[in-house]
C-alpha cells in the first residue's frame, strides 16, 4: 500500500477546500475530546501522561500540555516536518472547541449512555484527525510525530500512531496517570481509524 503524501504544502493552492476543512477537523476534534471527557470511562494516552506529570513537577495540567507540546515540536526538526497554520490553529481551535462543547455535553447518567459516548468520541476523534491532517496545512504537534515517522519509515499511519500512543500510555501510566478502559480503546482504535479515514480526507497536491 502506498504510503500518503501528509507534508504540508501554501495555503494559497485550493484554500476552499482545505481551510473549512481543517477548521472543521479542529472543532470536531475538540467535540471528540469532551465526549470522551464526559464519558468518564479513561483519559486518552496523552492526558494521561500530562496527568503523570502533574504529580512530579509543581506545574498545572495546562503548562504541563504546553510544554509537552513544546518538545514534541521539536522531535519534528530530525524527521523534517514542516509546520504550517494547521500547527498554530491546532492549539487554538482545539482548545476552544472543547471548552465550548463540555459547556454543552451533561453528564450521562447511566453506563450506557457513557459507552455510546466514549466510542462515539473514539470514532469522531479518528475522523476529526484524518480531516485537519489531511488538508496539509500543518499537523498538530503530536500528529506531527505520526505522519513524520511514517514518512521517514515508510510503515503505515495505523502503525505508527498505534506505536506512538502506547509508548506514552506506558510512560504516563507508569508516572501515575489515571488509566481505564476507554484509554486503552483509544490507544488501540485511533491509529487503525485514523488510517481509514485519512483517504477520503488527504488533499492531492495537485488539486
Amino acid at each position: 500500500m502506498a504510503v500518503l503524501d501528509l507534508r504540508p504544502f501554501p495555503v494559497t493552492r485550493n484554500p476552499g477546500r482545505r481551510v473549512p476543512q481543517l477548521a472543521a477537523g479542529l472543532v470536531l476534534y475538540g467535540a471528540s475530546m469532551a465526549l470522551m471527557v464526559r464519558a468518564s470511562l479513561g483519559l486518552d494516552p496523552w492526558d494521561v501522561l500530562h496527568e503523570g506529570l502533574t504529580k512530579h513537577v509543581p506545574l498545572s495540567f495546562g503548562v504541563i500540555t504546553a510544554i509537552t507540546g513544546v518538545a514534541v515540536l521539536l522531535l519534528w526538526i530530525p524527521l523534517r516536518q514542516r509546520p504550517g497554520i494547521g500547527t498554530v490553529a491546532n492549539v487554538v481551535v482545539i482548545a476552544v472547541a472543547v471548552d465550548v462543547a463540555l459547556a454543552w455535553i451533561p453528564a450521562p447518567g447511566r453506563l450506557l449512555w457513557q459507552i455510546v459516548m466514549l466510542v462515539g468520541g473514539v470514532v469522531l476523534n479518528g475522523v476529526a484527525t484524518a480531516a485537519y491532517v489531511g488538508a496539509r496545512l500543518g499537523p498538530g504537534p503530536r500528529d506531527g510525530l505520526m505522519t513524520g515517522f511514517a514518512a521517514r519509515t515508510g510503515r503505515p499511519v495505523w502503525l505508527v500512531r498505534t506505536s506512538l500512543e502506547i509508548t506514552v500510555l506506558a510512560c504516563g501510566w507508569l508516572l501515575g496517570g489515571t488509566v481505564g478502559v476507554g484509554t486503552v480503546l483509544y490507544a488501540l482504535a485511533i491509529g487503525p481509524l485514523a488510517q481509514l479515514f485519512l483517504p477520503l480526507f488527504a488533499v492531492r497536491e495537485r488539486s
